[in-house]
């Protein structure tokens, strides 16, 4: 403890006193006397401009509102000029070389971000403005910036951006104040803090002299374009994919059987999570017509098939059902679905291919196999009656030897006869309408497996169709894209 206060001691009595701060006293009261105005503009001839060199530092870029148009960026803006005014010799005021004041006491350029959305309108801070000996003066304001930003969604989600921000005096003209760029190559972004959702592709610069409707000076500024890349990662995963994966799920819709009952509301819930995605993607757009985004034509391609598979889904559904005795089927179906569109999609009946000539054969040979029956149950019929009378004559000389009382028994046995016939025939007259009737049920299941196989080929011609537009609509859109991996 002594020891430190003898040290300090040491140092306020002993050692001699130090110059620098008056020095720069000194250097102050002579740089900024009564003769110094900063609303002077540093030139010696007034008649010539004010050379400003202007550039930017690109730290970081915050955020990107496509919604709102809006671009919100860290920068460092950089302006060097030089003032006849503030010139000195270093040797006359101890080796000064350089100086820090305040901005409100100087001469600084009124240079603005022309296209700025921030309320303040001015969002750098007021820092200090470094002045050499040779007059050379240097202002670094840092600032978070909030300019507008055209979006262009034509390509999003592979989509690149060019912002703009343009640097000019407020009120010197190009006559009063000549502003170039700092560095030809654009802004610096060797600093620059990676950006998670945008990759940065650069910053150039323009110079821009231009004449408004307003005045007839020319007014110059300075304009940085910061390119940027959207990464591509984060919506592949949750809006391509999905939407890929969903739109596969639609072509299920034609695998799955009629019979199922679920077709249907399949097709129609798959087109519900597309909508939902499709609600996704536009809370992020701005509302705008002046182009629809990439993902937004694949939407709505994806979107339309999923519809028609449900139209498909429909007919192919209301041929499924159809019975003989509601619809009839034309003969453009047999020739044109039933024949030459299962020949092209390699079709065949799930019991084998069966021609129309066959299939009329077949019903041929069946009418004569029913005919052949009939007459071989009407031949039965003759044959029993046959059988009767014959064993009615055989008996006859024996029932005529016969008594009185045998007559009435014969008389019975005719009875007994003639009911045995009235049976048979009730029974070859059954035996017809039992065999009408499988004639009937076997043309009615014909004629509903016609319409079951006509809608078979319809069901697996939509398949083909929705598989080739599906892929070859997401092939085409993908390969559209600028870029695909950002």
């Amino acid at each position: 403890m002594y020891i430190c206060i003898y040290i300090c001691c040491l140092f306020v009595f002993v050692l001699p006193e130090s110059h620098q701060g008056v020095h720069e006293r000194r250097l102050l009261e002579h740089l900024f006397n009564m003769n110094y105005s900063k609303l002077e503009r540093p030139v010696v001839n007034e008649s010539e401009p004010v050379d400003v060199r202007f550039g930017i530092t690109l730290q970081q870029l915050i955020d990107v509102d496509e919604k709102n148009q809006v671009m919100n960026t860290n920068i460092w803006l950089q302006m060097t000029w030089k003032a006849y005014n503030l010139v000195w010799d270093p040797e006359d005021f101890g080796n000064v070389t350089t100086i820090r004041v305040p901005v409100h006491l100087v001469w600084v350029p009124d240079i603005l971000m022309y296209n700025s959305a921030s309320e303040g309108f001015d969002a750098t801070f007021r820092t200090n403005v470094v002045i050499s000996n040779d007059g050379s003066c240097l202002w670094v304001p840092p600032g978070m910036f909030k300019s507008t930003c055209a979006i262009d969604i034509t390509w999003f989600p592979f989509d690149d951006q060019k912002c703009d921000l343009k640097f000019g005096s407020w009120t010197h003209t190009g006559q009063y104040l000549n502003l170039t760029e700092d560095n030809s190559d654009g802004g610096d972004i060797s600093d620059f803090i990676r950006n998670g959702e945008w990759e940065l592709i650069g910053v150039p610069v323009r110079r821009n002299v231009l004449e408004y409707e307003c005045c007839p000076e020319v007014y110059i500024d300075v304009t940085f374009t910061i390119h940027i890349r959207r990464r591509t990662l984060y919506y592949g995963f949750n809006i391509i994919l999905p939407c890929v994966l969903i739109s596969s799920l639609s072509l299920l819709l034609f695998l799955l059987p009629p019979d199922a009952g679920e077709k249907i509301s399949l097709g129609t819930t798959i087109l519900l999570s597309l909508m939902v995605f499709l609600l996704l993607v536009a809370e992020t757009m701005p509302p705008t017509s002046d182009a629809v985004p990439l993902i937004g034509i694949y939407f709505a391609c994806i979107m339309i098939m999923c519809s028609l598979s449900v139209c498909f889904t429909v007919i192919v559904l209301n041929l499924h059902h159809r019975s003989p005795d509601t619809h009839h089927m034309p003969s453009w179906i047999k020739h044109c679905i039933c024949g030459w569109l299962a020949w092209v999609l390699r079709m065949e009946r799930p019991g084998g291919f069966v021609s129309r000539r066959v299939a009329m054969q077949r019903s041929r040979l069946n009418d004569v196999k029913l005919d052949s029956l009939d007459e071989k149950s009407r031949s039965l019929m003759a044959n029993v009656l046959d059988m009767d009378d014959d064993l009615r004559m055989a008996n006859g000389t024996a029932t005529a030897m016969m008594s009185k009382v045998e007559e009435n028994s014969t008389t019975s046995h005719n009875v007994n006869s003639v009911s045995m016939r009235y049976d048979i025939v009730c029974i070859l007259k059954e035996i017809r309408k039992i065999t009408a009737k499988f004639r009937r049920d076997e043309e009615e299941n014909d004629s509903k497996n016609e319409w079951k196989f006509a809608a078979m080929v319809i069901d697996r011609a939509c398949f083909v169709v929705c598989v080739l537009f599906t892929f070859g609509s997401t092939f085409a859109i993908m390969w559209s894209a600028p870029h695909l991996i950002a």
